[in-house]
């Protein structure tokens, strides 16, 4: 609130004028800028000049109360009780803001009924739950032409579960969706209420071109604008989850948890959308998300949300994360952490019947079917209102453990179900487990005259009374169930109940089957058989030598071989990767497969008979000693005819001896 400058402070004589005027100025200054907490230390400056002045207080209390300071506020509001200044309204707010409702709503009480303390006490009911309260001073305050007061009327009516309301009252306001954003969200939530998922996701894109729009020509940075529609983008991911686009929202979730961007109630119900799609696939890592909502002084002593949470959080959504706890402690086998949080969620939400339910899911992992159905049908019978779902499970509990009558006793119990066909064959199914085949029987009959007085769909009496029976003719109920099959053929000239008749019919009255079966129609393959000469027949003639049936059998297959050629399938040839059949170059050796001694171009190597020995080791050979003596003499006639000798190539010669010696040196080694 902007302080006015002040001409007559209430200040002692001493005290100069100009200085607290001075103040005042600097404070309303501070006020303009949003400067709150500036605006708080001159405002402690005014009331240390002087202490009792009203705007002053004012303006400190307002000031703490915009900078999230509540507690300061309060104690501020209690320390100057001794002003004569009317200080209840902000003493509400501030109890209201620490979630202190029903205190809030006493200091309410002794105030004069204004259109502020009648939004306040609007808004502490809608947080209590208590709608149609919240509804009535909504009503109320229509007269009196306040600023945005239909974006409240209409989250009032989501949350009353009058959904179906919103459209008429927006009318009745002259107002339309998409005049704010806020209203354009709220509005989608009513879509979503009534199951218009098409219209509601066409509704939130809308809220958010909206609100960008409006956000950027106020100055808001990327980060803020982001924060302050992260509820529309958390909510336009759960449409798309219900269209059946899962992989679309989980990316959306997923986004929004890792940038963290988005206010905390937005985040922790993308946790819980994010946990609920996935499943029990990731259990481990569901808990370690929830685990970080926490309040961590509390977090020994159980799973307590967070104080800021919980007090953004409506019962709704904190119904949702407790329960999707249990069920993940269930998935992941800690029986005893489950037990420990469904007895605090008992203790927290007496008259829900979510802690029911999830207790009895406890017992049931634990293999106590019987004490899970105890507390299921304890539960229906003190809250009948609310029996609907505890009376379903019960059945589903007692029908898995093969407590068939117990299970059909709990369906009997929930009377807008009990004329639907799954319903009434389930009961007929469970009560037949059971033995009680009179009791099915008069299941079925009361369905029949159900239907039969509705009116509404012929259909599903033409199921029932078909199903009927069949029944009645299992059991041994022939006269029952012909006289189903005629009603069914009169009705509906159903060729099924007319075949059904006949065969009913049969076994007790000849006479009235043949004269049905008249008006059955002729099979095309029966016209040239004579059923009177067939019956006088004698059957069938045993065969011992089945020869010739099997030569028979030869001839009409081979004749059918020849009628049906098989026509060979083309397939194309399967070439080595890389190869071009346009371009095979030279064409592959075709004896590659064969070894290569046996290919015709193979040539084995030469021995080298130089160094081969023969004979016993160190024996000389004979062409050996041939190759000795005719050294020697040669060497004898070069020293009897030098000159002879001289006139021969000595290279050529000498070649000899050369290997001879090398030879010689092999054999001696």
């Amino acid at each position: 609130m902007a302080p006015k400058a002040k001409e007559k402070p209430k200040t002692s004589p001493q005290q100069p004028t100009a200085v607290i005027e001075d103040l005042f100025t600097t404070l309303n200054r501070h006020v303009q800028n949003s400067e709150f907490e500036k605006a708080v230390k001159v405002a402690d400056q005014v009331l240390a000049i002087a202490p009792g002045d009203e705007d002053a207080l004012n303006c400190k209390i307002v000031g703490l109360i915009k900078a999230d300071n509540i507690d300061l506020a309060l104690s501020t509001i209690q320390s100057f009780k001794h002003v004569s200044a009317d200080l209840g309204f902000y003493k509400a707010y501030c109890l209201y803001r620490q979630n202190k409702l029903d205190e809030a709503m006493e200091s309410l009480s002794s105030l004069e009924r204004t259109s502020a303390t009648m939004q306040l006490e609007s808004q502490i009911l809608y947080r209590l739950g208590k709608m149609e309260t919240c509804m009535d001073l909504y009503q109320k305050l229509q007269n009196l032409k306040i600023d945005s007061l239909e974006i409240n009327i209409v989250a009032g009516l989501v949350s009353a579960g009058r959904a179906s309301e919103v459209q008429g009252t927006m009318n009745a306001l002259k107002v339309k969706p998409n005049s704010s954003f806020e209203l354009a969200y709220n509005n989608a939530c009513s879509l979503i209420e009534r199951q218009k998922y098409v219209e509601a996701e066409q509704q939130l894109l809308s809220a958010r071109r909206i609100g960008q729009e409006t956000l950027m020509e106020d100055n808001w940075a990327d980060d803020e604008i982001e924060m302050e529609l992260a509820p529309i983008a958390v909510q336009l991911a759960y449409v798309r989850q219900l269209l059946g686009h899962p992989q679309e929202a989980i990316e959306t979730y997923v986004d929004i948890i890792t940038r963290n961007l988005s206010d905390d109630s937005s985040l922790v119900v993308a946790i819980n959308n994010l946990i609920a799609l996935k499943g029990p696939k990731d259990a481990s890592d569901g808990l370690r998300k929830l685990d970080k909502l926490i309040e961590k002084g509390n977090a020994a002593h159980g799973f307590q949300l967070a104080r800021g949470l919980d007090l953004k959080l409506s019962s709704r959504q904190k119904e949702a994360i407790y329960s999707n706890r249990v069920l993940l402690l269930l998935h992941t086998s800690r029986v005893d952490q489950a037990r420990e949080l469904v007895t605090a969620f008992s203790e927290m939400s007496p008259g829900s019947v979510m802690p029911t339910l999830l207790q009895a899911a406890v017992f049931v992992k634990e293999n106590k079917a019987v004490k899970a159905e105890e507390i299921l049908g304890q539960f229906a019978n003190k809250f009948p209102e609310k029996s609907k779902v505890a009376l379903l499970a019960r059945a589903q509990i007692a029908a898995a453990a093969n407590h068939p009558k117990i299970a059909a006793d709990s369906l009997s119990r929930i009377p807008d179900i009990q004329r639907m066909p799954a319903t009434v064959a389930t009961l007929v199914s469970l009560k037949e487990r059971d033995g009680d085949i009179d009791g099915a029987s008069a299941v079925l009959d009361s369905a029949i005259t159900w239907w039969s007085n509705a009116m509404s769909d012929e259909s599903k009496l033409d199921l029932v009374m078909q199903e009927a029976a069949r029944f009645k003719l299992k059991h041994g109920r022939e006269e029952e169930a012909a006289r189903l099959y005629e009603d069914l053929f009169k009705s509906h000239k159903s060729v099924e109940a007319l075949v059904g008749l006949v065969t009913t019919v049969a076994r007790a009255d000849v006479e009235k089957a043949e004269t049905y079966e008249k008006k059955l129609k002729p099979l095309p393959g029966l016209k040239g058989v004579d059923v009177d000469s067939l019956e006088k027949t004698s059957g069938a003639k045993h065969v011992e030598n089945n020869a010739d049936l099997r030569i028979v059998e030869d001839e009409e297959a081979k004749g059918k071989a020849k009628s049906k050629k098989k026509r060979k399938r083309k397939r194309k040839p399967k070439y080595p990767k890389g190869f071009d059949p346009n371009n095979p170059g030279p064409p592959p050796d075709p004896e590659r497969w064969l070894p290569k001694r046996e290919r015709s171009s193979y040539r084995p190597k030469r021995k080298d008979k130089r160094a081969q020995i023969r004979g016993s080791q160190g024996s000389v050979s004979r062409d050996k000693q041939d190759t000795n003596t005719a050294a020697s003499s040669s060497s004898s006639n070069s020293k009897s005819k030098p000159n002879q000798a001289a006139a021969t190539k000595p290279a050529a010669e000498q070649s000899k001896p050369s290997s001879s010696r090398s030879s010689k040196k092999k054999s001696r080694r």
